[in-house]
């Protein structure tokens, strides 16, 4: 699905739609405004930003904080999608392979929704549609009962082929998380399969994108820790390729039955000095070392973009910003919703 093509793509042309987007997107200013109003506020505010249209397409069928939400991933749906069709060659073959894990998340709501009975009104409100799938593509999965049927489905639409093991895993238990950890695992595999390292930027964003695996890896190790698992039991969800934390690593740190166990071993990490600080507190909690991991890929992005004006680093700048903004717009909107002090919920912003 994602194979290179011959054609390095319209860098220039991409780019420079990819940069008059960039503009518009909210500022820490606009965040502290947000802090000081109520969810009907801040809807009305976001609708002034540039979330307008899906504000008042899903206006009519839902309110407050389920609107929104909805309504900022139509909005990202909508401009990763166009960035994805306007881009060609080498480049649409990479933003393709990078967007693919909104078709995997698509899959993952279809195949919960039919799970816990949703309807499929319930079940499309959740969907976005900012992979490779169409939403007419989405509706046609939404549409078979069966999993297996769906699965099938699926596989030929993005050309991936679910082992029998795992499939056989699925059918035994009927626990889901045995097809979505295969996918997720697939999906970071072709991604970097996916980009050709012949120049310093397309290898740059391969760094990065080992640098997201570290990510991901690490929180999924602190998440297990925090519930009292280690050892084999974490190295099964370990996705392969990460920068730093190779295979021996990821076994140090799943065998750390603490934080403060797993202090050393961190300090292999290239980013271990973000996190350090937090990591060696009294009370360390894994949303805040999530956090500042995520500022800290916030950052190598912008440098990546900065050194590399016309590659494929500033798009991915660009999506990484959008994806935050909208991270960021919900995490108001709930924190408000819930009740939560203004500092909470600043500290629960990447910014």
């Amino acid at each position: 699905m994602f194979s290179r093509s011959g054609r390095t793509g319209n860098y220039a042309y991409t780019v420079s739609r990819v940069k008059a987007k960039k503009g518009l997107l909210l500022k820490d200013e606009d965040y502290n405004k947000m802090l000081q109003m109520a969810v009907p506020e801040v809807s009305r505010y976001i609708s002034e930003s540039g979330y307008q249209k899906e504000m008042s397409e899903l206006a009519g069928r839902i309110e407050g904080i389920d609107l929104v939400e909805h309504a900022t991933y139509a909005n990202m749906a909508k401009v990763f999608s166009s960035i994805l069709q306007a881009s060609q060659g080498e480049l649409h073959t990479m933003v393709a392979a990078y967007l693919e894990k909104w078709d995997i998340w698509n899959l993952k709501v279809i195949l919960r929704g039919k799970s816990y009975g949703l309807s499929v009104d319930e079940v499309r409100e959740d969907l976005v549609p900012a992979g490779s799938l169409k939403s007419e593509d989405l509706e046609k999965l939404m549409g078979i009962e069966n999993v297996d049927d769906i699965l099938a489905n699926y596989s030929k639409m993005v050309h991936v082929q679910i082992p029998q093991d795992v499939m056989n895993a699925y059918k035994a238990n009927g626990n889901l998380g045995e097809i979505e950890d295969y996918l997720d695992k697939f999906h970071w595999t072709r991604l970097l399969k996916s980009i050709n390292p012949s120049s310093r930027p397309t290898r740059m964003f391969q760094d990065y994108v080992r640098m997201e695996i570290d990510v991901i890896n690490l929180e999924t190790i602190l998440k297990l820790k925090a519930e009292g698992i280690y050892g084999e039991q974490v190295m099964k969800y370990i996705i392969p390729g990460g920068k730093d934390i190779t295979p021996k690593v990821a076994t140090q740190l799943a065998n750390a039955e603490t934080f403060a166990a797993a202090s050393s071993d961190l300090q292999q990490l290239e980013f271990y000095d973000i996190i350090k600080d937090i990591v060696e507190s009294d009370n360390v909690t894994v949303r805040e070392v999530v956090t500042e991991m995520k500022k800290y890929e916030i950052a190598e992005a912008n440098k990546f973009s900065h050194m590399y004006p016309l590659s494929v680093c500033p798009i991915l700048d660009y999506m990484i910003h959008k994806e935050i903004e909208v991270g960021n717009i919900r995490t108001i909107a709930r924190g408000i919703e819930s009740g939560l002090n203004t500092e909470t919920i600043k500290g629960l912003l990447v910014i």
